[in-house]
């Protein structure tokens, strides 16, 4: 989905979308990628 974008830059867009309350549909596209990468997802919040 997001070959091309390093997993720390990946992270990093994830939790800048939580703390910017971004769209719900493109949060659960990064976290969908975090997940598929088997990295470890940032503490998550409810918006």
């Amino acid at each position: 989905m997001l070959p091309l974008l390093p997993d720390e830059l990946l992270l990093d867009a994830y939790r800048s979308a939580l703390r910017l309350q971004l769209d719900r549909d493109f949060v659960h596209m990064l976290r969908s990628e975090i997940r598929r990468r088997k990295l470890s997802v940032p503490e998550e919040r409810v918006f």
